[in-house]
């Protein structure tokens, strides 16, 4: 039977904005189109999980608007469990706001919303949670109770204090980071990569169009991404710790694990949106045997 896999963080709703040049300081330029997505990195692996036929557990803070949105029915569809939800109704739901001009340069706005609260919160004990960006608080007081940590800062790594961040990593046990951001850890904590390696037990950075590698014990695995055409790679990390996660639970080599997060990851960015063309297991597995051979069997 699958382990349930825990994941913290943001279910935001995305807006997203084709302009014709980013707007500086008392300008006003047409938006060409825009459209409204759900997304949110806890929400999104969570929902990559449960696609995959996994078990997932999203906790995440919402607001008085998440029903009416749709995105609590559209969790709903996917039997991920939300039992562990905060609600706050007097509050908004999180949203992001990206605007793309011509350029495909961007300029985006992010509004937490009931998310905020999240740092006057007390967490359950969990079994295996994944952190993703979140407040950073909230994520130090889950990681010191639950079994199996594995964490994600992302691009909330710059509002994490020092004490908060060493708290988290002295309690994980899979770090995912981009190349950006394990440089940002080792100068928050005056680690060098060395001290990170021999810290945590299993480390995946990511190199956009150049892979993965997975540091574990010593050990260096090098991840190719997998060839498709990308319309839009936004959501391609969370598809990639979806498919390493559940892989992980089941038991699988980590060299297996990467190479399907990375199956995973290529389907995210085939279409626009980070839920929007996510694989079950078994278009996930006829992938990875036309790039990686054979699929091996579960441990």
């Amino acid at each position: 039977m699958d382990r349930t896999i825990t994941v913290v963080g943001h279910a935001a709703i995305d807006l997203l904005f084709d302009v014709e040049n980013i707007a500086v300081h008392n300008e006003s330029h047409p938006i060409i189109n825009y459209d409204q997505y759900y997304g949110g990195g806890a929400a999104n692996i969570a929902i990559a999980i449960a696609i995959l036929g996994g078990k997932a557990q999203l906790i995440s803070a919402v607001g008085g608007d998440f029903a009416s949105s749709g995105y609590e029915a559209e969790l709903e569809k996917y039997s991920v469990d939300l039992s562990l939800l905060y609600r706050f109704h007097e509050e908004k739901s999180t949203r992001a706001f990206v605007f793309t001009d011509r350029e495909h340069r961007q300029s985006t706005y992010f509004h937490w919303g009931a998310s905020v609260k999240l740092k006057e919160l007390e967490p359950d004990e969990v079994d295996f949670v994944h952190l993703a960006t979140s407040d950073s608080t909230y994520n130090a007081k889950i990681a010191k109770k639950a079994g199996f940590v594995s964490f994600d800062p992302g691009q909330d790594l710059v509002t994490y204090s020092k004490e908060n961040l060493e708290c988290i990593l002295e309690n994980t046990d899979i770090l995912f980071t981009n190349r950006h951001e394990i440089q940002r850890v080792c100068d928050m904590t005056g680690k060098s990569l060395g001290d990170i390696l021999n810290m945590i037990e299993t480390v995946v950075v990511t190199y956009d169009a150049s892979g993965s590698k997975i540091y574990n014990n010593g050990i260096e695995i090098t991840i190719p991404v997998v060839p498709v055409k990308a319309l839009d790679p936004t959501g391609a990390g969370d598809a990639y710790r979806a498919g390493f996660l559940l892989a992980h639970t089941r038991n699988f080599p980590l060299e297996v694990c990467g190479k399907i997060g990375s199956v995973v990851a290529s389907f995210a960015v085939q279409n626009i949106g980070c839920q929007t063309d996510l694989p079950t297991w078994e278009v996930m597995k006829a992938r990875y045997e036309e790039n990686f051979g054979n699929f091996p069997e579960m441990n």
